[in-house]
């Protein structure tokens, strides 16, 4: 089961993909989609989009997991998040790939053991989950993470070759 993580962002997108055959995990890419902040919104989410399809078509995930968001401390910044989250949901439904939703302290509570572990410590326990990786940033880090913690969760008990659930909200 190939698996595309997603860390929404306005300004850094982060994603990573990940195979998972069992209990065996591989790294395949990671990177992140950035935004002009000198561009109105409406081409930064459309710049985002564009990069987001074009790792779908590189890659051809057979599912993906995304980072649910909170309210950030100012109002507008948390809307302009959660368009930018808009677009990490919508590229995948195009493509008609099931979406997984995780907590922040879900995946890092799934990757690490501890439910409010620092940036360092998933950084950390990606590459030990994912040896020889080259993580190219913080962002990536963290939709590996998210991309670990969804293939956790679709390969238990019961799941066949693909994910099990149409939609996985933890």
């Amino acid at each position: 089961m190939r698996v595309l993580g997603i860390d929404p962002g306005l300004r850094n997108l982060g994603w990573g993909v990940i195979e998972a055959e069992g209990s065996r995990l591989t790294h395949v890419a990671n990177g992140v989609c950035q935004s002009d902040s000198t561009e109105d919104l409406a081409k930064r989410l459309l710049s985002l989009h564009e990069q987001l399809t074009d790792i779908f078509a590189r890659f051809q995930p057979d599912t993906a997991a995304i980072e649910q968001t909170f309210v950030n401390k100012d109002a507008v910044g948390t809307l302009k998040l959660g368009q930018a989250r808009g677009v990490a949901l919508l590229v995948p439904a195009q493509y008609g790939v099931s979406v997984g939703e995780y907590a922040p302290n879900k995946v890092k509570k799934t990757v690490v053991g501890v439910g409010h572990a620092a940036k360092q410590q998933v950084d950390h326990m990606v590459k030990m989950q994912l040896p020889g990786v080259e993580i190219t940033g913080p962002d990536a880090a963290d939709a590996l993470a998210i991309a670990i913690c969804h293939a956790h969760y679709t390969r238990g008990p019961g799941a066949g070759a693909g994910p099990r659930l149409k939609e996985v909200r933890v």
